[in-house]
């Protein structure tokens, strides 16, 4: 589509839960708020899962970036995860603004991940795609260090 572009000009990352090992309980991202992205794309990653252990994941919609109305966003939770056949792998969530709840003034996302019985290790992140304004990099959050 643009044969020029850096994949940095097209994908920014906007939040992150960064690599740990996640006590059993659920940690969210910041929200992220829609007006610079057509799409979103939430990626989570599993290392080591302790005994026993689960990993759901979901996106979440707020009215604005303190949470207001927080809820579900329907059809954007993960299959859960399980140690079994859940270790060392990686789930994808695909989100555009259709996905909100328009009708009642929807506009900001978070990504949820809750660890079931047993510290396990996580990482996950919001990544935006293909920016209104370009180039995307320009909305990295403020822990990204380096583009090249």
């Amino acid at each position: 589509m643009y044969p020029n572009a850096k994949g940095s000009e097209l994908l920014a990352i906007l939040a992150t839960l960064d690599p740990a090992s996640q006590a059993a309980g659920t940690a969210t991202t910041e929200w992220v708020s829609m007006t610079e992205f057509h799409d979103l794309l939430a990626i989570v990653q599993t290392g080591s899962l302790g005994t026993n252990s689960t990993v759901e994941a979901k996106l979440q919609q707020a009215k604005d970036a303190t949470g207001t109305g927080a809820k579900d966003v329907v059809g954007k939770a993960l299959t859960q995860i399980v140690k079994a056949t859940g270790e060392n792998k990686q789930a994808l969530i695909n989100f555009c603004p259709d996905n909100f709840d328009l009708a009642n003034d929807y506009a900001f996302v978070r990504l949820s991940v809750t660890v079931g019985v047993a510290a396990s290790q996580i990482s996950a992140q919001i990544l935006g795609v293909n920016p209104l304004y370009s180039p995307a990099d320009a909305a990295n959050q403020a822990e990204v260090i380096q583009v090249l």
